[in-house]
């Protein structure tokens, strides 16, 4: 399935209409503090990050980098294998052939019939998937750590001797295509994140969304895909993440049993190396869709994941949207109630990124209203900053959010394969949070003011279909 994962939850937090969103918020934030102050209680911030996650890695002949982390507390192991391929390797005529990719590469192999690959895991009590983005192609499985050699030799099937025909592409094509409908086409607000990107880049590959177009999967030929599979799904553009309870010699023993024959790619691997030109002036767009609530959605061009800035903006997003005592929460959604739901979050990519709030109105609103009140509550942090008490909050909570994330074999396997694959260093998983901890209260405000202009902006309003014909009338 498609996953760019803090965005779809964003999305299923913020417009599922069967829950009470301020229910829903209310929980996520009493979870943040209650596991903040179940570390600060058990043993403090700074002692639980003092427990370092350990690693060992080696690199094969093939080129295939692999991580290990030991932890036999529960039998449980996780694999992860990250190929370096999205949808910013594409040709721009051939797109979404990453994101279909994530599909076929469950249809079967040589060995494994077709169908039978998800069986093969929950058979062994376990779970498994997968998730594209622009940058990268992830595939995981959490088993039984008895089960260990099971997922070393599934995944090395897919990638060695994945089966390629035409039974299993024209059925993903079909797959596809379901797919589009029900995540974009036919879900409320589902094509936001499409109109952002198309609107936000000109030049870049990340100008389309993975899912791609259609009509270039239906034009794809059977050799396109078998070619496309050849470049990139190569040991020398994967990394091989294995976490949970294991013994070091006998694992590293296993994937060279599994992984080492698989011969290295013969192509160097196709990089995209586009320079997007500067935005110079605002971007606005209208979009009509099946709804009943409009919505506003300001998108800003920011910078590439791990830099020095991006780490100042995930303290931003914090600030502005991060529970109910955040700034956009509290002004818009309970004390002027402008709207039923706002958020910001920034998505962030391996060349560039774009930081985006949102918010959904209340009864009764003007769209135009809303935004004035996002945008005025983004000028307030540029230009009276952060309080002690602010800063100190934020500050807590990236710490809270960084130790849930690598709370399980799951994440921590995610993660290491994630920091290898971007910055070619799997420790950052015991360094990362020192960068977080850097950021202070003047690069929160500098960033804000840096990248948050109405020249660098992305405004999209959606409005109810119902209205479209009302306006073209009332523009004549």
């Amino acid at each position: 399935m498609l996953v760019e994962l803090h965005v779809f939850w964003q999305l299923k937090f913020l417009f599922n209409n069967n829950l009470n969103p301020k229910f829903k918020i209310m929980t996520r934030f009493m979870l943040k503090n209650f596991l903040l102050i179940f570390f600060l209680s058990a043993a403090g911030m700074v002692n639980a990050q003092d427990e370092r996650i350990s690693i060992e890695e080696f690199t094969m002949d093939n080129g295939l980098h692999v991580i290990m982390h030991k932890d036999n507390s529960s039998p449980v192991v996780a694999i992860n294998v990250m190929y370096h391929v999205g949808s910013k390797n594409e040709d721009p005529e051939r797109t979404g052939f990453a994101h279909f990719f994530e599909h076929l590469m469950f249809e079967g192999s040589e060995n494994i019939p077709r169908g039978e690959y998800f069986k093969f895991v929950q058979n062994a009590g376990g779970q498994n998937n997968a998730f594209t983005t622009f940058d990268k192609t992830s595939y995981y499985e959490v088993l039984p750590s008895n089960q260990l050699e099971l997922g070393l030799w599934l995944e090395s099937e897919r990638m060695l001797h994945l089966k390629i025909d035409s039974i299993g592409v024209e059925t993903q094509r079909k797959v596809i295509k379901e797919e589009r409908k029900q995540s974009y086409e036919n879900r409320p607000y589902g094509s936001f994140i499409a109109r952002m990107f198309e609107n936000a880049f000109v030049e870049h590959p990340y100008r389309w969304v993975p899912i791609g177009e259609v009509q270039y999967i239906d034009q794809a030929t059977l050799d396109e895909f078998i070619k496309f599979h050849e470049h990139f799904y190569v040991p020398n553009n994967a990394t091989l993440a294995i976490a949970g309870d294991i013994d070091y010699a006998e694992t590293k023993k296993l994937v060279k049993a599994y992984f080492g024959s698989i011969e290295k790619g013969e192509h160097e691997i196709y990089r995209p190396d586009v320079e997007e030109p500067a935005q110079t002036e605002e971007r606005r767009q209208i979009v009509y869709d099946n709804i009943q609530l409009p919505a506003v959605f300001l998108g800003y061009k920011t910078t590439a994941e791990g830099t020095a800035d991006y780490y100042a903006l995930s303290m931003l997003q914090k600030l502005l949207s991060d529970g109910q005592s955040s700034r956009l929460y509290k002004s818009l959604v309970d004390e002027q109630q402008l709207a039923l739901q706002v958020a910001a979050f920034p998505y962030n990519l391996e060349d560039h990124g774009i930081f985006i709030t949102l918010g959904l109105v209340n009864m009764g609103i003007d769209v135009a209203d809303l935004e004035k009140a996002l945008l005025e509550e983004i000028e307030k942090v540029k230009t009276d900053g952060l309080t002690d008490f602010e800063f100190e909050k934020i500050q807590n909570q990236a710490e809270s959010d960084f130790i849930n994330q690598n709370s399980t074999m799951e994440g921590i396997a995610l993660s290491l394969a994630n920091y290898y694959t971007f910055f070619g260093d799997a420790n950052l998983i015991n360094t990362e949070l020192e960068k977080y901890q850097k950021v202070t209260r003047e690069d929160i405000v500098r960033v804000a003011n840096k990248y948050l202009t109405e020249d660098n902006r992305v405004v999209l309003h959606y409005l109810p279909k119902s209205e479209e014909n009302t306006d073209d009338t009332a523009a004549n």
